[in-house]
């Protein structure tokens, strides 16, 4: 339950902004204490308080608080980016995790490649340097630093 004092003297924040007297049984008040009443209002402007107060009322007790809470985060995506909402905030990181991913491919290549060259004998890491200043892209050894790499397993597929 959201808040201890719901059933006190102050209204919950959805009767408040309602304006009417918040009842003992009231649907609202364990979740939309009176210290929250931007978190209501964002609900209600979204979804409105009869479709909200069905919801409470189709639901089981005990997930209640996570489908306010879950209309709650809805809402304020929704007043935020009233086009895509959630959804937007969702690919916006999902771009970023992508990226973050190929940064840190890369990097595990260039450590690959470091290590590699670090490992050889110092005969044949000073022929490979020289091979590669010239142009030559693989090692002494015949293998190429992608010959070592292992791409992580985060989102290949996109």
């Amino acid at each position: 339950m959201a808040s201890s004092s719901s059933y006190s003297n102050s209204p919950c924040a959805a009767c408040k902004f309602l304006r009417r007297k918040c009842m003992p049984d009231c649907i609202f008040a364990p979740y939309f204490p009176p210290e929250e009443p931007q978190k209501f209002a964002n609900v209600h402007k979204i979804f409105g308080a009869s479709n909200v107060s069905k919801l409470l009322n189709e639901v089981q007790p005990h997930q209640r608080e996570d489908a306010v809470n879950s209309l709650a985060y809805e809402a304020e995506a929704r007043i935020k980016d009233p086009v895509y909402g959630c959804v937007g905030a969702i690919s916006v990181l999902q771009r970023q995790v992508i990226r973050l991913q190929k940064e840190l491919d890369a990097t595990n290549a260039d450590l690959i490649r470091y290590t590699c060259n670090n490992d050889m004998p110092s005969g044949q890491a000073s022929a490979t340097r020289m091979s590669d200043d010239q142009g030559g892209g693989s090692t002494s050894l015949g293998q190429s630093p992608s010959d070592y790499y292992y791409p992580s397993p985060w989102n290949n597929n996109y």
